[in-house]
C-alpha cells in the first residue's frame, strides 16, 4: 500500500504505469490473438496449410448458385405454423430451434451455431439433429472440444474486432470468403447470412429475426433459460451488422427480404410470407 501510494504522489510515474498495465493485460492479449487469428488465415488461404478444420466449406462454394433459401431465427414472432408451411424449401436455421421438433415435422435444410453458452445447452439436440451441414464456429470447438464428424462444417468466426478492449464501435465486415473468415454481426444470423451468399444464394428471406430485446425477456420464440449479457445493446449492434450485410448484397444483387411477422428489423425490405409461398406455389401449378 505504502509503494502505491509513493507511486500515486508522482502523478506522470503512476500514469505511465497504469497505461503500461493496461497495454499488457488488455491491448497486448487482443494483439497476439489477432496476430495468430490473420497468421492462420493467411497460411490456409494461401495453400500452405490444407489440414485446417476449414477445409470442407471450399466444397460448399457455389452449391446453390441462383437459388433462394429461407435464414429462419428463433425471435419471438416464429410461429409453428411457419415452419409447417416451409416444408420443400431450403432452409437454414440455428440455436434452439431443436427446441420445436417436437411440434412439427419440419426440419431445416442446413443448421448453424456460434455461442458456446447455447451450444452447451443445446448439445444433445444438435447431435441428433439430421441435416446436410451443421455450420459450428471453430470457437465452439475450442471450447467444447468434440469430435467433427462428416457434416460437420467448422467456420473461422472472427470476433476480434469486437473484443478489441474498451471497443464501442460495433461496424464490422462482410465476407465473400467463409474458408478464409466469417465476421461476426453480434448474431448468428449475420454469419449465416455469409455462409448462405458464399453457397450461392441470390434471394434470401429472413423469418423470426425479430431483432427486439425488449424488457419483458421474452428473446426467444421457446424459452431455455438463456440471456444474451449484451441484451440491451443487441438491437443496435445487430441494426449496424445488418446495414452492412445490406451494403454489400444491393452491390452483389442479391435480394435479402424480411418476412419475419413484426419485430423491429427494418433494414430489409418487407414481405408477407404467406404471399411469398402463394406466388410460389401458383408458378408451380402454372408450370
Amino acid at each position: 500500500m505504502r509503494l502505491k501510494a509513493i507511486l500515486k504522489s508522482n502523478k506522470h510515474m503512476y500514469s505511465i504505469i497504469k497505461a503500461v498495465r493496461k497495454f499488457q493485460f488488455d491491448f497486448l492479449p487482443y494483439a497476439k490473438s489477432r496476430c495468430s487469428f490473420n497468421t492462420k488465415r493467411m497460411l490456409r488461404t494461401s495453400g500452405i496449410y490444407r489440414k485446417s478444420p476449414y477445409e470442407k466449406l471450399k466444397t460448399i462454394k457455389g452449391r446453390h448458385n441462383g437459388e433462394r433459401c429461407f435464414i429462419v431465427a428463433t425471435g419471438p414472432s416464429l410461429k409453428i405454423e411457419d415452419l409447417n408451411k416451409l416444408n420443400g424449401e431450403t432452409t437454414i436455421s440455428m440455436n434452439s430451434i431443436c427446441l420445436a421438433f417436437n411440434e412439427t415435422d419440419w426440419r431445416p435444410t442446413y443448421y448453424g451455431i456460434q455461442d458456446e453458452g447455447v451450444y452447451g445447452l443445446m448439445k444433445k439436440y444438435i447431435d441428433e439433429l439430421d441435416v446436410e451441414c451443421k455450420f459450428i464456429s471453430d470457437n465452439v470447438l475450442r471450447g467444447h472440444n468434440f469430435e467433427i464428424l462428416k457434416n460437420h462444417y467448422i467456420f473461422p468466426l472472427n470476433m476480434l474486432h469486437h473484443l478489441r478492449p474498451n471497443n464501442t464501435d460495433y461496424t464490422t465486415k462482410f465476407s465473400k470468403d467463409i474458408f478464409a473468415t466469417v465476421y461476426s454481426g453480434l448474431t448468428i444470423t449475420y454469419s449465416l447470412l455469409q455462409i448462405a451468399i458464399y453457397m450461392g444464394f441470390k434471394e434470401i428471406y429472413l423469418l423470426g429475426a425479430d431483432c427486439h430485446y425488449g424488457g419483458n425477456m421474452k428473446h426467444h420464440f421457446k424459452d431455455y433459460d438463456y440471456v444474451d449479457p449484451t441484451f440491451a445493446l443487441a438491437q443496435d449492434m445487430m441494426t449496424t451488422s445488418y446495414k452492412v450485410a445490406k451494403k454489400y448484397a444491393d452491390k452483389h444483387n442479391i435480394k435479402i427480404y424480411n418476412a419475419t411477422r413484426g419485430g423491429m428489423l427494418e433494414v430489409f425490405e418487407r414481405v408477407d410470407l404467406d404471399e411469398v409461398l402463394e406466388k410460389t406455389e401458383r408458378k408451380s401449378i402454372a408450370l
